[in-house]
């Protein structure tokens, strides 16, 4: 599944910094615009990764019910 987020990319001084809009937490930086963007794909997806599992771990043993949500912004 192909998700699709909103990155932001600004040049500080010699760096280029990044963030996701819609994802408290996914920065990265990049001293040229390409290395910041390799950078915020590995960013992402372990940000992605590390929420699933914070979620996992905190509903063991839990009853709970998980759905696919979408929203038209």
């Amino acid at each position: 599944m192909v998700q699709h987020y909103t990155a932001v990319y600004t040049k500080q001084g010699k760096w280029y910094l990044g963030w996701v809009e819609e994802l408290p937490g996914v920065n990265t930086q990049g001293k040229t615009l390409k290395e910041a963007k390799e950078n915020m794909r590995e960013a992402l997806a372990l940000v992605l990764e590390a929420n699933k599992l914070l979620s996992k771990t905190a509903l063991r043993g839990a009853r709970a019910y998980r759905e696919r949500v979408a929203v038209s912004v």
